[in-house]
């Protein structure tokens, strides 16, 4: 099955077969799969194992990896065809919502509601396992809501910021 993938305003052509992979014309032996009772996912690609984060709404997928947040739209080809051939436009390419990729504490929040925010801009920095990790905005838009605060606790998969179309 042939898909367009866009990330960070950037289309990607993209072919799977089974655990092949097809990217800008080079094959990888890959797998997705739910890691059980979590948001999670486990992407193995060749021998490299990773785990991301990844919640799926009207904005796209929202994958979110090592801090950073990306919003990924993901389109089959029929479906391409169909949107083209009948005029109408792609799936929404701002808003969406930012999660926490990990438990923590917020130690900062450097957006306020209103804000314009660009694809990986600073959105809130939180501290894990005594480390500082800057959450970043995986699209563009503007803030609707900041659900926490500095000294806040928050869980995996908690909500931080919810982005409107910008």
């Amino acid at each position: 099955m042939k898909y367009t993938v866009e990330i960070a305003g950037r289309s990607v052509e993209v072919e799977v077969d089974g655990d092949c992979v097809s990217v800008g014309g080079r094959t990888y032996s890959a797998a997705l799969s739910p890691l059980a009772g979590s948001p999670l996912r486990l992407l193995r690609c060749g021998a490299r194992t990773t785990a991301i984060f990844a919640s799926y709404d009207e904005q796209g997928w929202t994958l979110q990896h090592q801090g950073r947040t990306h919003v990924v739209l993901v389109e089959d080809e029929r479906t391409r065809q169909i949107r083209e051939l009948t005029g109408q436009d792609g799936p929404g390419r701002s808003g969406g919502v930012v999660h926490a990729p990990m438990p923590g504490l917020v130690l900062r929040v450097d957006v306020e509601v209103g804000q314009a925010v660009e694809p990986d801009s600073g959105i809130v920095v939180l501290e894990a396992m005594k480390m500082e990790n800057e959450i970043r905005a995986g699209a563009r838009g503007i803030v609707r809501a900041v659900r926490v605060g500095p000294g806040d606790a928050v869980e995996k998969g908690s909500v931080l910021v919810e982005l409107g179309e910008s």
